[in-house]
């Protein structure tokens, strides 16, 4: 398959703006290269590209000056950082650039937001926009496909997920082995690098653990027993797999309710795929006892997505009691709820609980299918 138009992309363009800086965040191999050099190549600007792992280039934006960038940047028109998080003080630089040299636009790529955006966030405050990529979404792969091959194509994206590189892949042996190097050699780069992170090994099990908790709520003691680790160094893990775009959390929801659990939370994959390599387990559907976690957390990666590229701005919390009533997602928009419960088998009757309909008998209830999921997720 060739180049899939990134939803991001227009959006990405009309954000690219003088004396702005645009910073585009997203985990490792994503694609934040590959589409901005689509629109490198579609633009008459003159542009200078940098790499913040490029010693030499990290170099170049040492001496913050105006003699220096004016010079560096001289007919230039847009510049470009990749993996800007690896060059110190960015932020103050990049202030220093947009403040002083009149017209430049600036994009800033990064893979990790404990650094990125931290670094960038309060020099740049007013100065700067901020978007996100993801691996590639049902809506992006839409528009090259019909729904029969949709339908035919679901069971590849639910165990490979949607790395870009993997379209370019027709055998589903090279779509392991590449998702395979992506864990061992690309996932925990940014983490590893990070200060205080020695070993590796007690995040991968920790990835484990919560790979297999698909849909559960997940203890931070209970992780911390298992892994031999403190509950605050599981916490800060799990805090720093957040910034690198591996895992996203969804909190209980309550309003006030006495038997509603709010303490703890729920993790997903933002990519199956990675889920899959993280078990080592590429198994087809009719070899798995886990399609239901599979099906629970595409559902809720490719919402995530939609609602980020589509800008619905939406609270997203699971529900449950200490009876055990419970709801797979719940979205708040201002004052409106709608909940969701994510079935693969189409033939199970699902009710909306009733604790939940006396409780909230306002909110919409819809359960979400083989049948009717295109409608929740595009």
């Amino acid at each position: 398959m060739d180049y899939i138009k990134r939803a991001v992309f227009d959006d990405f363009k009309n954000h690219i703006k003088p004396n702005k800086v645009l910073i585009l965040l997203g985990a490792r191999r994503v694609g934040k290269t590959e589409l901005i050099q689509k629109y490198v190549t579609a633009t008459n600007e003159k542009v200078l590209q940098l790499n913040g792992e490029d010693l030499n280039d990290a170099r170049l934006l040492e001496n913050r000056s105006i003699e220096n960038y004016s010079r560096l940047l001289e007919n230039i028109d847009l510049l470009i950082i990749d993996e800007a998080q690896n060059i110190n003080d960015i932020g103050l630089k990049l202030k220093f650039i947009v403040d002083h040299i009149k017209g430049i636009k600036v994009v800033a790529t990064g893979s990790s937001m404990f650094d990125l955006n931290n670094k960038l966030g309060e020099p740049l405050v007013g100065r700067k926009n901020t978007l996100f990529l993801f691996p590639l979404a049902q809506m992006e792969f839409s528009p090259y496909e019909n729904y029969k091959e949709t339908l035919e194509n679901l069971e590849e994206r639910l165990l490979y997920g949607g790395y870009p590189e993997l379209t370019h892949y027709e055998s589903w042996y090279d779509k392991q082995r590449y998702l395979r190097e992506i864990v061992n050699s690309y996932l925990l780069k940014d983490i590893l690098v990070f200060d205080g992170i020695k070993n590796s090994d007690k995040i991968y099990d920790l990835l484990r653990l919560i790979a297999y908790q698909i849909g559960k709520e997940v203890s931070m003691q209970e992780l911390g027993n298992q892994l031999q680790l403190s509950k605050n160094t599981v916490e800060r893990y799990l805090d720093l797999l957040s910034k690198v775009f591996i895992l996203f959390k969804v909190e209980g929801f309550s309003r006030n309710l006495r038997k509603e659990i709010t303490k703890t939370s729920r993790w997903y994959f933002y990519d199956n795929g990675i889920r899959n390599g993280i078990l080592n387990n590429f198994n087809v559907f009719q070899n798995r006892t886990d399609i239901g976690d599979l099906w629970e957390n595409y559902l809720a990666s490719e919402r995530m997505k939609k609602q980020q590229y589509q800008k619905m701005f939406r609270n997203n919390y699971f529900w449950r009691t200490y009876d055990q009533q419970e709801m797979d997602w719940l979205e708040e928009n201002a004052d409106d709820l709608a909940g969701f419960e994510f079935k693969w088998n189409e033939n199970k009757k699902v009710r909306i609980p009733v604790a939940f309909a006396k409780a909230y008998p306002n909110a919409t209830f819809e359960v979400i299918t083989k049948n009717n999921y295109l409608d929740f997720i595009m």
